[in-house]
Order: structure tokens, then C-alpha cells, then sequence
């Protein structure tokens, strides 16, 4: 093989090598978005069995001898869902640009096209 066919073995295995790359990192931020989604949805599910357990004994307690209690706890659930709220918004709109970013690489190279098409 001449050396200029050995550079060009060389170059394309680079690119490949870097659109590889440029997947796994985009992937693994994937992976972060899917991590900061789980953490949002636990977020969301902390006030709602709060309120559930308030709701299960409210026949214990009058709401307005224990308001000064009652209501520092609600302010947190409500600044708890609207925490949960946005994580988990934020992650699913991170989550569909990954995708995006990653069919962009995929229809653009037909060897990564090939390694992501399993079925």
C-alpha cells in the first residue's frame, strides 16, 4: 500500500472513531437527563404521599388548631412539586435534543447508521 492510501485508511477510521465518540458522549448525556428525570419524578411523589397521609388522619386532628404546622408543610410540598415539575420537564426536552442530535449523526454516516440499527 502506498502511504497515501495508508493516510486515508487512517483519516476515515479517525472519523468513524470520532462520530463514535461524539454518540457515546451524547449518550451519557442521555443517561444524566434520564438520572435528573428519575430524581423529578421522586420529587413529585414526596407531596403527593404527604398529602395523602394528611388527608388518611385528618379525622385526628382540626385542621385550624394546627394550622401554624399544617401550613410551613404545604408550602414545601408546593415548592417541592414545583421543583419535581421542572426537573422533569427539563429532562425530557434535554432527553428529545439528544435524540435529535443523535439520528443527525446517524443519517449522516451509514457505518453508525449500520452499528445503531440492530434490529
Amino acid at each position: 500500500m502506498s502511504s497515501l492510501a495508508v493516510d486515508e485508511v487512517v483519516l476515515q477510521n479517525s472519523q468513524l472513531n470520532l462520530r463514535l465518540n461524539e454518540i457515546q458522549l451524547l449518550l451519557s448525556e442521555k443517561r444524566t437527563s434520564l438520572s435528573a428525570l428519575q430524581t423529578g419524578i421522586a420529587l413529585l411523589a414526596l407531596p403527593l404521599s404527604v398529602v395523602s397521609f394528611l388527608v388518611a388522619t385528618s379525622s385526628l386532628y382540626v385542621v385550624f388548631e394546627v394550622l401554624y404546622l399544617l401550613a410551613p408543610l404545604l408550602a414545601l410540598c408546593i415548592v417541592l412539586v414545583g421543583l419535581g415539575s421542572y426537573l422533569v420537564m427539563r429532562a425530557i426536552v434535554r432527553i428529545q435534543g439528544y435524540d435529535r442530535k443523535i439520528r443527525a449523526i446517524e443519517g449522516s454516516d451509514v457505518i453508525v447508521r449500520d452499528l445503531l440499527n440492530i434490529d
